[in-house]
Formats: C-alpha cells, sequence, structure tokens
C-alpha cells in the first residue's frame, strides 16, 4: 500500500548556458553546465482509486492539476510504459514551493520526480535508462531533472553526462515575479550559433576553479532576458556586489537570478541583504548538491 511516499524535484541551475546552433525543426542546440540546488517542490504519493494530482504550496496557483499537468503526463506515460507494475491508483499532492515559468526546472522537475515516485512504487525492477527514455518524451529538460545532479548538458538538453565531481558550494536564488516567455526569449536571440563550453584543464574541485571557469562562459539568453525584463539585470548587479559571491548570472530563460558562494554563511546574508531591497521576491538560499 502507498503511504505518504516522498520524493523532492530540486531546483535546477543553469550555471552556463550556450546556444550553439539552430536546428531546422526551430529547436536549439545547447550547451550547459546545470546543477541542483537544496531548495524543492516536494511530491508525496497516497493510495487512491485512480491516478490523481493536488496542489498546494506558495506556487500552486499557477499551475492547473489537469490532464496538462506534466506530474499526470508522467504518471501516465509510466503506467503506458509499465502497465502491470503499480496495481493500484496513486495520488499525488505536490507542495508547488518554487516558481513557476522562472528557468529552474519547474514542470520537468516535478514530472521527473514523478518518474521516481512511480518507479519505487512499481512490483517490477525499473532500469535507469527505461525511465530516462520515458523521461526524454515529456520534455528536454526532464532527463536533466531525473538525475538532478551536477552535469553537462547538450542537445536541446537530451544529452546529459554527469560530472564525477563538484566543488561544494552554495547559491542564492532570486526571482522578481516577473513572467518571462521562453519561447519570447529565443525570439530575441539574435546570435544563434556561439561558441560551446571551454572545456576543463583540471577536475572542478574548488569553487575558485569553478570561479575561473566560469569567467569564460556565460548565458547567451541573458541579454534578451534584461531585454524584455529589466530588473533581471539590476538582480545580476546587486547580486554580484554582495559579500563572497564568486559569479552572479541569470538561470535558463529566467527570470530567476543566482550567486554563487563558497560557504552557506555568505550564501544566507546575501539572501538577507537581496530581501532587505527587494522583499516582494522570492529569494533562497541553498547549497549545491
Amino acid at each position: 500500500m502507498v503511504a505518504g511516499i516522498l520524493e523532492t524535484a530540486p531546483a535546477k541551475v543553469n550555471l552556463a548556458l550556450h546556444v550553439t546552433g539552430k536546428r531546422a525543426d526551430g529547436y536549439h542546440d545547447l550547451e550547459s553546465l546545470v546543477v541542483f540546488a537544496g531548495v524543492a517542490d516536494e511530491l508525496r504519493a497516497n493510495s487512491a482509486r485512480e491516478d490523481t494530482l493536488f496542489l498546494k504550496g506558495p506556487f500552486a496557483a499557477a499551475l492547473t492539476a489537469g490532464q496538462s499537468n506534466l506530474v499526470l503526463k508522467a504518471m501516465t506515460a509510466f503506467r503506458a510504459r509499465w502497465p502491470d507494475a503499480i496495481g493500484q491508483g496513486v495520488a499525488i499532492e505536490l507542495t508547488k514551493n518554487l516558481p513557476v515559468a522562472a528557468g529552474i526546472g519547474g514542470g520537468s522537475a516535478d514530472a521527473a520526480a514523478a518518474l521516481r515516485l512511480m518507479a519505487g512504487l512499481s512490483t517490477k525492477s525499473i532500469a535507469p535508462e527505461a525511465l530516462a527514455e520515458v523521461a526524454a518524451t515529456l520534455g528536454a529538460d526532464v532527463p536533466i531533472c531525473l538525475l538532478s545532479s551536477a552535469c553537462i548538458a547538450e542537445g536541446v538538453g537530451e544529452v546529459v553526462t554527469p560530472l564525477e565531481r563538484f566543488p561544494a558550494c552554495h547559491v542564492v536564488l532570486v526571482n522578481p515575479l516577473v513572467p518571462i516567455l521562453t519561447a519570447d526569449i529565443f525570439r530575441r536571440l539574435k546570435q544563434h550559433d556561439n561558441p560551446g563550453l571551454p572545456g576543463f584543464d583540471a577536475p572542478l574541485e574548488h569553487i575558485a576553479l569553478l570561479a575561473l571557469w566560469l569567467e569564460q562562459t556565460r548565458n547567451d539568453l541573458q541579454g534578451p532576458a534584461i531585454e524584455s525584463a529589466p530588473i533581471v539585470g539590476d538582480i545580476i548587479a546587486k547580486l554580484g556586489q554582495t559579500r563572497g559571491c564568486v559569479a552572479a548570472r541569470m538561470s535558463g530563460s529566467g527570470a530567476t537570478v543566482f550567486g554563487l558562494y563558497g560557504s552557506s554563511a555568505e550564501a544566507h546574508q546575501a539572501a538577507h541583504d537581496i530581501r532587505a531591497i527587494w522583499p516582494d521576491f522570492w529569494v533562497a538560499a541553498a547549497p549545491v548538491q
């Protein structure tokens, strides 16, 4: 019997995002260094007569519990692939702690967590590779979120290479709660064939090495996002001035901005300082996991 099994859906952070080409189908090739933060949506599963989704949390009102929700799509896709794996209905309660359409994974992370939940409830052994195949049918970011650890993402995001080592560090995430549409950001993008990520001269074992590497990188969507919402540029500037910040940049297509720090104390102080400037913004300090 399913009894309150919990999965988290951590925020995805693009520390670097290079747009390297545009495909004939309109999608873009990307290269990105992706990490995950210790702030997350939560999904809890209980027994039910049929698969259902309930929403709660500070950002639940921005979502619908209908069939368009990626969590229900993930449950349906799992059932289609393994129809006899779970012999009962599953009710998932999604606590939406992360802002929606914010460039930090959002629905993709929730879908990945739902797949992990369903696999955990299965009476059959589900191979990670097979679960990743199902994840890829739900969206380009879902396989990355299924992994939920530091990696390099390529293609449209579906080619994922985990990093064996990554330095201990912390992020502050700031979202001005201004809607930014990904499609609009890509329409504003003027250069579609930018250079890819630089290689690693040495493993990124210390935050100082990570900071030096990040200086050679960028987020190619940051300029178009600032053009759409200038507040993004203001947040980047303010975070970059906080004590201990080694990098400040936008994540994904925005509007969430991250600051990167070497210690929890520095990150929490920076979050405090940012809240004092913009008390109505969403601000979170968390370790990189």
